[in-house]
């Protein structure tokens, strides 16, 4: 998917680039840039992927078009017929002479069936682990790798919040069919997609590249501008981070987020209460009855009290497990990728998300979201001050455990 936005250069100054420039997108690409210091690129296509049925044909579409190479690392890879057939891809590749790659995370893929790898190993595909928990330090227990990547021949690349599993399969009809977003993106800002995957995949293999690379350039594939935001396992304030707070602070109209798993500390709390004090609407998505992690969502609800009587409108969408990573803000801005609203993915996890400044494609999330607020029961004002004393007491159980959900 194209949008019409022109594209923009990085002049010093938060000035528009040019006559018919949108001052709103090169302001908020500046401050981005400047605040976490990675360029953003022009020239980019995305197309917004709802759900299994339509994420997982992209991507077995496009493995199974591969030329050349193939670089897959993913944190959930379980079982079922999907988690089959991306297997058979993948090996049918590998067995045509192509260059396959998979990184597993060795504590989220720890449920793969073994008839998969031995598969995929005897056909050829590289498979590799990610800090497997059995040989880990106990500092490194708790950092996982939680980016969702695909990217094939250096041209096309794939990222969302989707793992490889039954559960993200179907249209999000019932409960067994999760809710997701992914994303299809060409142009230069598979670069930066395709340096998430080099990334993780250097700590696990003694061999990053081969003459099978050939680190070819990129056409102008759209007008979508991208700026591709890793998060990293490490002490003190994140890249993550910043690019949320720039976003939130930069926010003048509205913001929407909607997350799997919300378990913010007091800083983000507040920061999402001081966006909606300022005149700032403030909506956020949440999983309802269907969550897969109950203590994750007692982690969130201790805080709707506080979110709603600042002015945050809360949502917990009923169908199914809400399981996308999205945030817009004004209507030009997106965020999109495999990070939550977390301690977790802002504090000790390896993430990568995409900031796209692009009005058409924020407009098509923002529709998404519609859809998915008419699914979703609101929480009233006031409604969670009056909770019962049970409930109280199950969101101050998992206090204790709170920076590690």
């Amino acid at each position: 998917m194209t949008s019409g936005v022109p594209s923009a250069t990085c002049e010093p100054a938060e000035e528009p680039a040019g006559p018919g420039a949108d001052e709103k997108i090169v302001r908020i690409r500046r401050r981005l840039e400047r605040l976490i210091g990675i360029a953003a690129t022009e020239g980019n296509s995305l197309r917004p992927l709802r759900n299994g049925d339509e994420i997982f044909a992209a991507m077995l579409s496009s493995i199974e078009g591969a030329r050349h190479t193939v670089d897959m690392m993913t944190f959930v890879y379980w079982r079922g017929d999907i988690a089959r057939r991306f297997a058979a891809a993948l090996a049918a590749r590998a067995r045509a002479g192509l260059r396959v790659r998979l990184l597993l995370d060795g504590f989220g893929s720890r449920l793969i069936e073994p008839e998969l790898l031995e598969e995929m190993d005897a056909a050829g595909v590289q498979v590799a682990w990610f800090r497997k928990p059995l040989y880990l330090s106990p500092l490194k227990q708790n950092h996982r790798c939680h980016r969702k990547v695909l990217v094939v021949d250096e041209q096309t690349a794939f990222t969302g919040g989707v793992g490889i599993a039954q559960e993200w399969c179907g249209d999000a009809r019932n409960p067994g069919e999760w809710r997701d977003t992914h994303v299809e993106v060409r142009g230069p800002a598979v670069d930066g997609i395709a340096a998430a995957f080099a990334q993780n995949w250097a700590e696990c293999h003694t061999e990053l590249f081969d003459d099978r690379d050939r680190f070819v350039g990129h056409e102008p594939a759209g007008d979508a501008i991208v700026q591709v935001v890793r998060g990293s396992a490490s002490f003190g304030w994140q890249d993550m981070q910043t690019l949320i707070r720039v976003v939130l602070e930069s926010a003048e109209e509205r913001v929407r987020l909607a997350t799997a798993y919300f378990a913010p500390d007091t800083y983000f709390v507040d920061l999402l209460c001081a966006t909606a004090r300022r005149g700032v609407e403030v909506q956020i998505l949440l999983p309802g009855p269907h969550t897969d992690k109950r203590v994750c969502r007692l982690a969130g609800q201790r805080h709707y009290e506080a979110l709603t009587a600042c002015g945050v409108g809360i949502f917990e969408y009923q169908p199914t497990m809400m399981h996308a990573k999205v945030i817009t803000m004004d209507g030009v801005v997106s965020l999109i990728g495999s990070t939550n609203f977390n301690r977790r993915s802002l504090d000790h996890d390896e993430e990568v998300m995409l900031a796209v400044m692009d009005r058409s494609f924020t407009a098509v999330l923002d529709a998404h979201y519609d859809a998915d607020l008419k699914a979703s029961d609101p929480i009233r004002p006031g409604r969670w001050k009056d909770r019962s004393l049970a409930q109280r007491a199950r969101e101050a159980a998992v206090l204790p455990i709170r920076r590690y959900l």
